[in-house]
């Protein structure tokens, strides 16, 4: 990474960080910073990658979207969407379709429904329609589809490619996924409160006018990706024509409130 990036990251409070810049005019990591071929657990970034695997099926017509999936009156697009009205861990707060409501009960409803539907478990699943296909050789599930990833910014920067510039998937298909999905929904956005609205696609978090935020006020509204609880995140800015990867090793804290939206900032001031 340039100089000024580097310095910004030297200064965080963690043991073990990698970094990586994807340009769209590249079309490939432009700049680095770490062992990035180090692996570190995603925590919720999974929930993007099995949502990219749950895409696939959906062009493969293994999964259908808009067969019931969850509560009643809820269908697969709710439990991506995070509109199934399931909690974080289960019960049913709210009706489908009317909150924003986080859920890793959802993800794990979607990982049984993609196991029925394909005859596959879950993680085998994602390795042969995502990971594979993209060479994220050094990637994988551990366990629940919502949290359970291991992967390396190499990896994961082949990741960001691939929804920069699709090639695996059908670019209507990462379109629709990165467009908000039940929109003007209203919902918490974990560890930034209550967001109004509190947009999101098809497992993908989309930036859209939400302040507080873990991207860069410099961001587009059309900004998309996820970031784990384990100090992690992905983001793809398609108006800036850059992606950011970054992997920590310390617990998504106070500490990453301020950092990651400046080093966001900063790889979107460079030229």
């Amino acid at each position: 990474m340039g100089s000024g990036l580097l310095a910004l990251i030297e200064e965080w409070p963690v043991a073990n960080v990698a970094a990586a810049v994807v340009t769209a005019a590249a079309g490939d990591v432009t700049e680095a910073i770490g062992d990035i071929d180090r692996p570190y657990r995603l925590a919720s970034v999974t929930k993007a990658l099995v949502a990219t695997a749950a895409l696939v099926a959906v062009e493969e017509e293994t999964l259908h979207l808009a067969h019931p999936a969850g509560p009643e009156g809820s269908t697969g697009r709710h439990l991506l969407a995070h509109a199934s009205g399931l909690g974080l861990h289960g019960g049913v707060p709210a009706e489908p379709g009317r909150r924003r409501v986080y859920s890793n009960a959802g993800f794990e409803v979607l990982g049984s429904l993609l196991e029925q539907e394909s005859g596959l478990g879950v993680a085998s699943y994602l390795t042969e329609a995502v990971l594979g296909p993209l060479g994220m050789a050094a990637t994988r599930l551990t366990g629940s589809p919502a949290h359970a990833a291991v992967s390396t910014a190499t990896d994961l920067a082949k990741w960001a490619k691939e929804l920069m510039a699709p090639r695996l998937l059908a670019a209507d298909t990462v379109q629709q996924a990165t467009t908000v999905a039940f929109a003007d929904l209203d919902g918490v956005l974990p560890g930034f409160g209550w967001q109004s609205p509190c947009d999101w696609g098809l497992g993908f978090e989309i930036r859209g006018t939400k302040e507080p935020h873990w991207t860069a006020a410099a961001n587009s509204p059309a900004t998309f990706g996820h970031f784990g609880r384990s100090g992690t995140f992905v983001w793809v800015d398609p108006a800036a024509g850059r992606a950011l990867v970054v992997l920590t090793d310390r617990e998504f804290g106070d500490w990453a409130k301020l950092r990651w939206p400046a080093l966001s900032a900063a790889v979107l001031a460079e030229p």
